[in-house]
């Protein structure tokens, strides 16, 4: 493993920026997902410069509206480096709008492999750069130690795949653990278990404990029940508290207003993830869609 970067002791930890925007702008997070489908449906292009200027007019609509939106990556990698110029443009825009960007791109390796990974999406000096990504943890989470130290030390996040809600998901996902510490417990009960053993030693070290949520978050579905995976949403602590990326809110059947009942006393951090549900009103429609939405989850919130 190599050696955890410096930390910025002057600069918010993820959790921190996370819940400001949470203050400020509440828990909802547009996805930018370019379809082909959705590109026809907006007279675009299926094309790298199709897909950049829908991401772009997402972004221009987000702002001042959402304070997160989530790029899923695999829509422009599919338009080569193309797409990945098209992707840059999108992140710059969403740079200079001051959103928090979440990138979707579910990278999972270990070693010099994971770290170049990090340096790709969470450095300084690379026009990939983005507030935080998600991972996954199937080579074990202690595999994505280097990746974890290097989005603490510049105030990113990362978000950890656990209980996800496609079908094909729940054989691995709610496996029994056979031996070692996590005996007797589902892999995805596992997963949040250690990401939140991790938070819990953030919070009560030196460094970035001014909030509540920690920086490290897990992908828990919002078609799913939790308490199937091992998952019991009632025990969560009073600081470090696991931040929850949620997707499925919206087009995949998630319901807002069960938001308590699903996630419990994580509630307060979980990320309402939407893309298409918001997307489908086009762009002349997109940024009314987006403000109804906001006011929608909010009043949920409460």
């Amino acid at each position: 493993m190599t050696a955890s970067p410096a930390t910025d002791a002057a600069a918010p930890s993820f959790g921190d920026r996370l819940e400001r925007v949470f203050g400020e702008q509440g828990q909802l997070c547009v996805g930018i997902d370019p379809h082909a489908f959705l590109l026809t449906d907006w007279n675009l292009p299926d094309t790298a410069a199709g897909a950049e200027s829908f991401g772009r007019t997402v972004v221009a609509a987000a702002a001042g509206s959402v304070g997160i939106i989530k790029p899923q990556i695999a829509f422009f990698e599919r338009f080569g480096s193309r797409g990945f110029v098209a992707l840059e443009r999108v992140l710059h825009d969403a740079r200079e709008a001051g959103l928090l960007v979440i990138a979707d791109v579910k990278r999972g390796d270990l070693g010099t492999s994971v770290d170049a990974y990090g340096a790709g999406w969470l450095g300084a000096d690379s026009p990939l750069e983005v507030d935080a990504i998600t991972v996954s943890a199937y080579m074990g989470l202690g595999s994505l130690d280097g990746l974890i130290d290097l989005a603490a030390g510049r105030g990113k996040g990362l978000f950890v795949l656990a209980a996800t809600s496609n079908p094909e998901a729940a054989e691995i996902q709610r496996a029994v653990i056979a031996d070692g510490p996590h005996a007797g417990k589902a892999v995805a009960r596992a997963i949040v278990d250690q990401v939140a053993e991790r938070n819990a030693r953030a919070a009560v070290s030196a460094v970035h404990t001014a909030g509540s949520i920690g920086s490290i978050g897990v992908v828990l579905g919002a078609t799913l029940d939790l308490a199937h995976f091992g998952i019991d949403t009632a025990q969560v602590p009073a600081r470090g508290l696991t931040p929850v990326l949620a997707p499925g809110f919206g087009h995949q059947g998630g319901n807002i207003s069960n938001l308590a009942g699903l996630y419990g006393g994580y509630s307060k951090s979980v990320i309402v993830s939407e893309s298409r549900s918001v997307l489908a009103a086009g762009p002349a429609r997109l940024a009314e869609s987006i403000v109804r939405r906001v006011a929608e989850v909010g009043a949920i919130r409460g």
